[in-house]
């Protein structure tokens, strides 16, 4: 089973085999396919979107996978039941506001003594692909009242899960820089074009040909670092 290497490089320190895992926030199950890979009890893979659960059952599900499309912020776990907790690429579309109840969720069902694995990006410095990513929250919030996308600094996440308990037993960097190829590109440009289509023309032409511009001019490039935080609770 294809595994990412940022995935196996966020799992390769911790203790998989043999222990009930979760994949929080599954989107395609990158990291509920590295999990398995390590032997578990279980895997539990939850996501809130439809497609995403459909393609994680029909890429892994089955034996010692089960796959929930659920809310993140309300669980179908039992408090304290989880040995390896992950959120692979997760905050980084997680607004704010749901980020706190979101760590308390993980919290909750992670066991004493479980291990906790967050990957995600640091915010972009000054680049066309961040003007790019800030005309897509600017229709998302005008659309939907809430950025499609957040950048948190390592240093935030880790705050946010010491004040639940959890202590930081290392830091890595995952990519440096990372890879935003033509086809992440334009899955931003359809996000924004999609969103578009709820608003006004008037108010949201100027910024969906904002955003097309951007793309062409960006194709693909290489910005920002992905980290990788390890937690023990």
């Amino acid at each position: 089973m294809d595994v990412p290497a940022t995935v196996r490089t966020a799992l390769a320190d911790q203790p998989v085999e043999g222990k009930r895992c979760l994949e929080a926030g599954a989107g395609v199950g990158n990291m509920t396919a590295g999990l398995l890979d390590g032997g578990p009890a279980a895997v539990y893979a939850i996501t809130d979107d439809r497609e995403h659960a459909q393609t994680v059952r029909d890429r892994v599900e089955g034996g010692r996978v089960a796959v929930f499309e659920a809310d993140l912020r309300s669980m179908p776990l039992r408090a304290e039941t989880i040995d390896v907790v992950t959120a692979h690429g997760l905050f980084n579309v997680v607004p704010p506001p749901d980020a706190e109840r979101i760590v308390s969720e993980l919290t909750r069902v992670a066991a004493p003594g479980a291990h906790l694995v967050v990957d995600d990006y640091s915010p972009l410095g000054e680049h066309p692909i961040r003007e790019l990513f800030a005309v897509e929250n600017a229709l998302m919030e005008l659309a939907r009242g809430e950025p499609a996308l957040t950048f948190y600094a390592a240093d935030h996440l880790q705050s946010l899960f010491e004040g639940h308990g959890w202590s930081l037993e290392r830091r890595k960097t995952l990519l440096d820089p990372v890879p935003w190829t033509e086809s992440h590109v334009q899955a931003h440009l359809d996000v924004a074009r999609e969103v578009a289509a709820d608003l006004p023309t008037g108010t949201a032409a100027p910024l969906v040909e904002r955003a097309e511009n951007l793309a062409a001019d960006i194709g693909s490039v290489d910005a920002g670092e992905m980290y990788s935080l390890a937690f023990v609770r």
